[in-house]
């Protein structure tokens, strides 16, 4: 978008969180800050907004990026980053990008939610696994609302606009970016067979140019994973349920949103095993039933969960007692015994449930075992993307630069 000055922006924000169905009492929460930025605008002269002066402000009021260094902003620190973060995408973009706005629906046209209804049955009936399906859909919410935002419809629509949709995945992963480009395909090709667009758009959709697995996956190291465990405090109800997820992440290598999927009906006690369909891939996995995962479940049973009828095992300890929604990826409860354990936390190495599944991906590869076999345990639809490992592991690596027949087998795609 063109520059702006920092009152024209607010100006143009405002109508489009109105237009997007922002509540009274969050604009003026909005409106009350927005007045506070503008004041730090003119104290220091500055009649145009840049999101670099936005953030001295920002600090100017909470030491920000002292707080943020050392793990301890608070919720309002949070809120106030983000409202500038908006502002900046905002005159980058000209549309509010999803990260704000994750519990609204941001489409106004009735056509055009009609359209992610019918987009919504196309990918179920598609056979898609529920967490696609769900992440499809936001994509092509995501999507209306960026044409939507710039007087665009699916009948006008053309490639130099999906050029600049395209734009606003700048800097994000590269996981990330394909999935975003991959549910704007499908949704692309399903306007087509709709006759909302006259011509199937979705091979004009523009790439954005990164590289494939160039992060090397997080991982723990034994000692720090050990230090982990003993943290939790397995007197308590929360501490139980706790101990048994992370086992579930750090023994069986399962997914969060499979952890907190799991039902009683998934286990099998009497023969040692249990079997769930993974919301990734919509297989049906079977893994044993390791003893102390077995024991610690059934402690959190028996003495940790509240009295509940709900057939998920594990729930939240707080009011509504419920299962754990999906887009609570449990990064908190690892960070909350990281902090109990004294384990340095840096923004350079992700510490999240899936680190411990990279964790247990790599010991298993120290150990020898075939790359199938990990596929398996892991429930990986194919063998391609296990290689990665391989980079996470000094161990390996040497015996990769140091065994001809080893290094023979590896390229740059993985290992043939």
């Amino acid at each position: 978008m063109e520059k702006m000055t920092v009152k024209e922006l607010i100006e143009r924000l405002e109508k489009e969180l109105i237009r997007m169905g922002y509540a009274e009492a969050t604009l003026n929460y909005y409106r009350v800050n927005w007045k506070r930025i503008v004041a730090h605008f003119e104290k220091i002269g500055e009649d145009y907004f840049t999101e670099s002066t936005a953030m001295d402000y920002v600090d100017s009021k909470c030491d920000f990026f002292k707080k943020e260094q050392a793990d301890e902003l608070t919720q309002s620190n949070i809120y106030l980053f983000r409202i500038v973060r908006m502002m900046g995408d905002f005159q980058q973009h000209g549309t509010v990008l999803r990260r704000y706005s994750r519990s609204l629906s941001r489409v106004n046209d009735p056509l055009n939610r009609e359209m992610i209804e019918k987009f919504g049955v196309y990918c179920k009936n598609s056979e898609y696994s529920v967490s696609t399906c769900k992440s499809y859909v936001r994509t092509a919410e995501n999507f209306l609302c960026f044409i939507e935002a710039h007087d665009i419809t699916l009948s006008t629509l053309e490639a130099v606009d999906l050029t600049a949709f395209v734009k606003t995945l700048l800097g994000y992963s590269y996981k990330m970016v394909e999935f975003v480009l991959c549910g704007t395909r499908a949704f692309l090709r399903f306007a087509h067979s709709e006759n909302a667009v006259s011509a199937d758009l979705s091979d004009s959709l523009p790439n954005i140019q990164t590289r494939k697995q160039t992060r090397i996956p997080s991982v723990w190291e034994k000692a720090d994973l050990i230090k982990l465990l003993k943290a939790i405090d397995r007197g308590n109800p929360s501490g139980k349920r706790d101990y048994a997820m992370i086992l579930l992440a750090a023994r069986n290598g399962m997914r969060s949103i499979d952890v907190k999927h799991l039902r009683f009906s998934n286990f099998n006690w009497s023969e040692n095993y249990f079997e769930f369909t993974q919301s990734k891939t919509g297989h049906l996995v079977r893994l044993p039933l390791l003893k102390d995962v077995g024991w610690a479940i059934i402690e959190y049973i028996k003495t940790g969960r509240p009295d509940s009828d709900s057939p998920y095992v594990f729930l939240r300890h707080l009011a509504p007692i419920a299962p754990f929604s999906d887009e609570d990826h449990l990064h908190q409860i690892i960070v909350k015994y990281m902090k109990l354990a004294k384990l340095p936390i840096s923004d350079k190495k992700k510490v999240g449930m899936h680190s411990l599944r990279h964790t247990l991906a790599t010991t298993l590869m120290e150990n020898e075992a075939s790359i199938e076999d990990i596929a398996g345990i892991l429930g990986q639809q194919s063998t391609e993307s296990t290689p990665i490992y391989l980079k996470s592991s000094l161990k390996l690596l040497r015996e990769c630069s140091l065994n001809p027949d080893i290094s023979a087998e590896v390229t740059d795609s993985g290992v043939k």
